[in-house]
């Protein structure tokens, strides 16, 4: 296979893959429940886990990391002709930003999708585990420390976008880099009236066992 037209494969199954509701299929068939008609009417796997439980929630998250992470590791697998480490680069983070666009604009849900932040998490996992790590890491004692997911997410998405600078063969020249940025750019955008509303101390609190506190 030729470049372009690989190019294009890796567009189209990423944004296909990771158009994949999960959150709203999983409510629908095993509960009979919208989840876009409860809690904060979002399908990512945090609203999953209030209205459907910490089951639920959990395999939500999953599914959303692994429609980030397949579509990556199926572009680096492509057979292509007479193409160089760049090229391949290119097609990974293609098929990465395709699979956290369709998580969000999913054309499965009136393309009103998830804030993507799992489907990042997945994305970053197969392109640059390292700044995976960092990520979590991050995501999870803000978490811990606060109870506000929306926070833990964007410290998350701030602090692997910086890790990228460094991590990222090639630095700021690198796709993987320019790709982290837009992902970390839109993750914040994504959060932005939840930052409001913590700021205000209106929003909600992450409760482990399901549901939230105010």
């Amino acid at each position: 296979m030729s470049f372009a037209p690989a190019c294009a494969a890796a567009l189209v199954a990423g944004y296909l893959m990771g158009s994949m509701p999960w959150g709203l299929w999983l409510g629908r068939w095993l509960r009979a429940i919208d989840v876009r008609e409860h809690g904060s009417r979002n399908l990512g796997a945090t609203n999953v886990y209030r209205v459907l439980g910490p089951r639920l929630g959990l395999a939500t998250l999953a599914l959303d990391l692994l429609k980030g992470a397949v579509p990556v590791w199926l572009a680096a697998a492509l057979p292509l002709v007479d193409a160089g480490a760049r090229e391949r680069e290119w097609l990974a983070v293609l098929a990465g930003g395709a699979a956290v666009a369709g998580h969000i604009w999913t054309c499965f849900a009136g393309f009103r999708g998830g804030k993507g932040v799992a489907t990042t998490a997945g994305v970053l996992l197969a392109l640059a585990p390292a700044a995976f790590g960092i990520f979590v890491l991050v995501w999870v004692v803000t978490v811990a420390a606060t109870r506000y997911v929306s926070l833990g997410s964007t410290c998350g998405a701030i602090a692997f976008a910086a890790a990228l600078w460094w991590l990222a063969r090639g630095g700021t020249q690198s796709p993987i880099f320019w790709l982290g940025a837009l992902l970390a750019i839109l993750v914040v955008a994504r959060h932005r009236e939840n930052l409001r509303r913590v700021f205000r101390g209106e929003e909600r609190r992450f409760s482990l066992k399901g549901g939230s506190t105010s």
